[in-house]
């Protein structure tokens, strides 16, 4: 997700797509362990969306 769609959503939406991100993380973190990840690159893209989804929260946020 790309940040200019992030920065079009609110408040809410922003905090379901982390939490949905961080689910994702978890199910790449145990396929990994277990051996069974088709791209492990996919752990490192999903942190740097949860960083960017946080990020723009925080900005948002402290704008107010």
């Amino acid at each position: 997700m790309k940040s200019s769609e992030v920065r079009n959503l609110t408040a809410d939406e922003i905090t379901a797509e982390v939490e949905k991100r961080r689910q994702e993380l978890l199910d790449l973190r145990i396929q990994s362990a277990i051996g069974q990840t088709s791209n492990p690159r996919r752990i490192r893209v999903a942190k740097q969306e949860i960083a960017r989804l946080l990020t723009i929260a925080n900005e948002k946020a402290g704008s107010r």
